[in-house]
């Protein structure tokens, strides 16, 4: 075989996969936190289906259901099954995997009063739109309010060190769900 005949094709091999991930039409279908799912018109051969399908896989939030469901398409390699589950199953699968989320939450010790509120509340709405939202955004805000709380607790002990007392006003007053996070979790125990 002739060497110029075999770069070229190594050339196409190593490529395509960068261009079909560059294209328009497979960009506008990925989001940074959710995983937006094309129409069927758009996904025409089992290649689009595949590439849709495997997103929905590399998404970090993607769940037990969500993954088990798309393996076992993604082995079953049946166009039909992956248009009709990106359509209609993974909205079910997702929805499925954020109630699994909630009660997780739910059964969480650390979890305080907000969290548990407006979970109790989505669990009772059974809306999975709404579900998946709180989990993208409301979870974080909730969460901060029960962070400002136990700081607040922490603040209110007379026999706290002047150094956590700092350290917990300083976090207070960043006021940032992150920055209240990593204090209750790690910023308490590394002073004094």
């Amino acid at each position: 075989m002739r060497l110029h005949r075999v770069v070229p094709g190594i050339a196409v091999g190593v490529l395509v996969p960068a261009l079909l991930l560059a294209t328009p039409s497979v960009a506008a279908t990925a989001a940074p936190t959710t995983v937006a799912v094309a129409s069927s018109a758009d996904l025409q051969d089992a290649d689009d289906l595949r590439m849709a399908i495997l997103r929905i896989l590399a998404d970090p939030d993607s769940g037990r259901r969500v993954t088990r469901e798309a393996n076992a398409l993604l082995d079953a390699n049946d166009p039909a099954a992956m248009r009709a589950w990106l359509e209609t199953g993974y909205r079910i699968a997702q929805g499925e995997d954020d109630r699994v989320a909630l009660m997780r939450l739910l059964a969480d010790p650390d979890s305080g009063r907000r969290v548990i509120a407006e979970v109790n509340a989505l669990l009772d709405t059974n809306d999975t739109d709404a579900m998946r939202a709180w989990l993208e955004t409301g979870y974080r805000i909730a969460q901060a309010e029960d962070d400002r709380v136990t700081i607040m607790r922490i603040l209110a002990d007379p026999s706290i060190s002047p150094a956590l007392r700092t350290a917990a006003n300083a976090a207070l007053d960043d006021n940032t769900p992150e920055v209240l996070r990593h204090f209750l979790e790690i910023g308490r125990y590394q002073v004094d």
